[in-house]
């Protein structure tokens, strides 16, 4: 495990949440280099997600597929005082959860109303593996368990407040805010994942964090039970989530 002084902050986010715009967000920090989902191919590799997940064919064949190689470059990595890893929690499989201890861990949601139909639209008829909010809890006992420090995110409480919310985030953190955190230019990064076309167009069309809009179309039948599962894993994050 590194003995340096770099800040490795580990994003752990569910889907279709705002976790590219963040990784925007601190990609404009010039103390600071970004990694898009480094673990989507070991997931894909070791889960049934590779048969309905767009791009999982290139995915793999472009990225290191071993989990704990994976693990090792977030660890050695020391390219920048901040290195921001952004994460979806349900890549993280059975894998040894012990290098959490040596990162800054933030856990994002989104309430699952304004969630799920958004991920539906890319993945029709997810299931709880596929949003990760049981796998969130599940994180937040082992880092309890474990006397690790963690933040807890709710994307709509950043999107109600960016600066106030990032200012709290990089003061738990670490680091100091930097307003250059709140623009960037509409546009891909380099370091975007190969899946972008399939899941970042707002992104690339935005040059900040979006105004939140609370949906007010119907929330769809056939989500309903997997709603009823994710509401109270969600009422649990939401109670923690700086505001």
């Amino acid at each position: 495990m590194p003995h340096d002084k770099i800040n490795r902050i580990a994003l752990w986010s569910g889907p279709r949440n705002i976790s590219t715009a963040l990784m925007y967000s601190f990609a404009q920090r010039l103390d600071t280099k970004v990694f898009d989902e480094p673990l989507y191919a070991y997931y894909l590799r070791n889960s049934k997600a590779k048969a309905y997940h767009p791009g999982a064919e290139t995915i793999l064949n472009t990225m290191e597929n071993d989990g704990s190689k994976v693990l090792e470059m977030m660890m050695n990595t020391a390219d920048k005082p901040v290195l921001f890893f952004k994460n979806m929690t349900h890549h993280l499989l059975d894998l040894d959860r012990s290098f959490m201890k040596h990162m800054t861990n933030i856990v994002l949601t989104r309430d699952p109303r304004d969630m799920l139909p958004s991920f539906d639209k890319v993945i029709s008829h997810p299931n709880m593996h596929d949003v990760g909010y049981k796998m969130h809890i599940d994180l937040l006992e082992y880092f309890e368990q474990h006397k690790i420090a963690y933040v807890v995110l709710d994307a709509k409480n950043v999107l109600l407040n960016p600066e106030r919310v990032l200012t709290q985030l990089c003061e738990q953190t670490g680091i100091t805010f930097d307003k250059r955190m709140l623009t960037w230019q509409p546009s891909k990064r380099e370091e975007d994942g190969v899946w972008a076309k399939y899941w970042y167009q707002s992104v690339h069309n935005s040059s900040g964090f979006e105004t939140y809009q609370p949906k007010t179309e119907a929330f769809p039948e056939h989500l309903k039970p997997l709603l009823k599962e994710c509401q109270p894993y969600y009422n649990r994050l939401k109670e923690l989530a700086l505001t």
